[in-house]
């Protein structure tokens, strides 16, 4: 994942599941840790983050919440029907996944909610990186499902707390994203994949 700018107007924040950097605008390396995820050991919900966590967080979230629910389809992930759930006057139907390890994300195991059209709806997670798997509990919800380049994408997102009772929808909102301008870039062809 690669975010412009990041950590002032002339940087940019890279991440990748063994190394978060930023750069400047002429390519110097500014800041770097190798093995981000490592440097959450002993956090709770209240530890403040530095700059690099903060990166790596949000570098790894943003690319969980535009590839699922396609990355699920990938070797190493493992998936199962749990029956539907009722929300709205909708039926959903969610399914348990299990992430791969070199897969970095909010946590192994994550349900995912579709709708009747098939869209992602929902997923629940707990954030493991804040150390308490109840503190960490969230329901993140996608609305204004959009296609783009032939996927759909949910483009308004809200993530609220999640307790064994459900979701807490007047809760505050943790996190609020709205996407408007999304574009689809193909992988690199093999000759050229170092380039990017």
């Amino acid at each position: 994942m690669t975010i412009t700018p990041f950590g002032g107007a002339a940087r940019t924040g890279h991440c990748t599941p063994d190394r978060v950097w930023i750069e400047e605008a002429k390519g110097g390396v500014v800041e770097e840790r190798a093995a981000p995820r490592a440097s959450f050991a002993g956090h709770v919900l209240t530890t403040p983050w530095d700059t690099l966590q903060a990166l790596s967080f949000v570098s790894y979230a943003l690319w969980h919440y535009l590839a699922t629910p396609f990355v699920c389809t990938a070797p190493g992930f493992e998936t199962r029907e749990i029956g539907p759930h009722e929300e709205t006057g909708e039926t959903w139907h969610r399914l348990l996944v299990t992430y791969p390890p070199r897969i970095p994300t909010h946590c192994a195991e994550q349900v995912l909610y579709c709708n009747g059209h098939g869209f992602l709806q929902r997923l629940d997670y707990s954030v493991d990186v804040v150390g308490d798997k109840v503190a960490g509990a969230a329901a993140h919800d996608g609305f204004d499902h959009t296609p783009f380049g032939g996927l759909v994408i949910p483009t308004l997102r809200r993530v609220v707390s999640r307790t064994p009772k459900g979701t807490v929808l007047s809760g505050p909102t943790g996190v609020l994203l709205q996407m408007s301008d999304v574009k689809l870039i193909p992988n690199a062809p093999k000759e050229r994949s170092n380039d990017r």
